[in-house]
């Protein structure tokens, strides 16, 4: 194979997809990719002029992924109160980064998001849009677009340290759904009694 038939590109990115969530983000090589996609290893290059391009169509998919999601809590969510919306969305957010970790790392690459490629920056914006519009139904009085950003950065920080067993270990249990509600009440206030 000369790798320029129609749907490399697809097959190279699904091929990605498959790699970063079976090995890690560490195992999306070049070669690797085209190895498993059956092509000679400068293939990708005929659709994918750079290694970042390649990584940018493969996180991209991971964001349609985490949009999906979303997009399906909203769904089921729709007509209650904010809070509850929001709850189920950063629920729905840490099941996502945690089983989905490799797809999840590559995402929130920064020289990814900062290079431009396939617009991805502009791809995790609307789902920080939704939290910054859920914030600021709860809490009128603040700056939502901080204090999303703030639980946003916590988020990540559950995601980081779940993720290496860290937080288990300081907090005495393994119910990730409890650390998560603490970090709606520190941003957001005291909850409902659960």
């Amino acid at each position: 194979m000369d790798g320029t038939e129609p749907g490399l590109r697809d097959r190279l990115v699904e091929v990605g997809v498959e790699l970063v969530t079976r090995e890690g983000a560490q195992a999306l090589t070049l070669r690797e990719i085209a190895r498993r996609a059956g092509v000679s290893h400068g293939a990708p290059r005929r659709h994918f002029p750079t290694h970042l391009e390649l990584l940018s169509a493969i996180a991209r998919r991971g964001f349609a992924r985490l949009a999906e999601r979303a997009g399906a809590t909203a769904g089921e969510t729709a007509g209650t109160d904010p809070r509850a919306r929001l709850e189920a969305l950063a629920r729905a957010y840490l099941e996502f980064a945690l089983d989905q970790r490799g797809m999840y790392e590559l995402m929130f690459r920064h020289d990814l998001l900062e290079s431009g490629h396939l617009g991805l920056r502009n791809t995790s914006l609307p789902l920080f849009g939704q939290l910054v519009d859920l914030v600021g139904r709860i809490r009128p009085d603040a700056d939502a677009l901080a204090v999303a950003g703030a639980l946003w950065a916590n988020l990540h920080g559950i995601v980081q340290l779940w993720g290496w067993g860290s937080l288990q270990l300081a907090v005495g249990d393994g119910d990730v759904d409890r650390v998560l509600r603490a970090a709606l009440d520190a941003h957001l206030g005291p909850g409902r009694e659960r």
